[in-house]
């Protein structure tokens, strides 16, 4: 096996293990406004990912500086290219990350309803943008002999990359709400059960059809390629699919 496909292997472990353990941390945040009534039970969700939403971030951070460092033209490539829409996903994850923070600084309603609807959008942000930067590279962008994007933002927002922003969008909320199932009792995590049961046909959806177009754009990769998108049903706790 050659160096670069043991790098290539290496770098889209690390991809999946970021949005299988980021994922649950976005799908938290987009519930929170959804799933609670009173200041106490936002505090609840809140406190289900407070000791591991920084933590799974360093994922992200080794999956970029291992691209950096096996494939810099890919890097320079994908991270020019993608400029806008990466950088709004850094602005989100900062927002997200500062809401947790100062959100309870202050004994206020008013206060704590704002950083709220921060955590929200710094949630709903990167997960719908995340799928839409990797449907494009599934299905690929147009890049000049100096490999620099020749497109703009508008064509990166195409039928095939909404698709993949809303799938991952779903995914994390289904992930989110069976998370919030495990980590929570009481009403909450009935809340959570009736989500996850509504959710979880739209994201099985859209995991169809994410796959079956990556095949139709890539037929020598589309099956794999997008696979990594959605766990199939069967791979769900029972108890909760079931809402047992």
């Amino acid at each position: 096996m050659e160096l670069t496909t043991i790098w290539f292997c290496l770098i889209a472990i690390l991809w999946v293990g970021y949005f299988v353990l980021e994922g649950f941390d976005f799908g938290v945040g987009m519930l929170l406004p959804v799933l609670t009534r009173n200041e106490a039970e936002r505090r609840v969700l809140i406190n289900t990912i407070g000791p591991v939403w920084d933590g799974n971030e360093v994922w992200l951070l080794v999956a970029g500086g291992a691209t950096f460092a096996a494939f810099p033209e890919w890097y320079a490539t994908l991270f020019s290219g993608f400029y806008l829409p990466l950088l709004l996903i850094l602005l989100a994850l900062i927002v997200r990350g500062v809401s947790f923070e100062y959100r309870h600084k202050r004994d206020r309603d008013d206060w704590r309803a704002w950083w709220d609807r921060m955590i929200f959008v710094g949630s709903v942000v990167p997960a719908v943008l995340w799928g839409v930067a990797f449907a494009n590279i599934v299905r690929g962008v147009d890049i000049d002999a100096h490999k620099e994007y020749v497109g703009s933002f508008v064509d990166l927002l195409n039928p095939f990359a909404l698709l993949g922003g809303i799938t991952t969008a779903l995914l994390f909320l289904t992930h989110g709400a069976l998370f919030i199932a495990l980590k929570t009792d009481g009403e909450i995590r009935h809340r959570a059960r009736r989500w996850q049961r509504l959710l979880r046909g739209p994201a099985a959806g859209g995991r169809r059809g994410i796959r079956r177009g990556g095949r139709l754009l890539r037929p020598r990769f589309g099956r794999g390629a997008v696979s990594v998108l959605a766990l199939p049903p069967r791979s769900l706790p029972r108890d909760l699919v079931g809402g047992r």
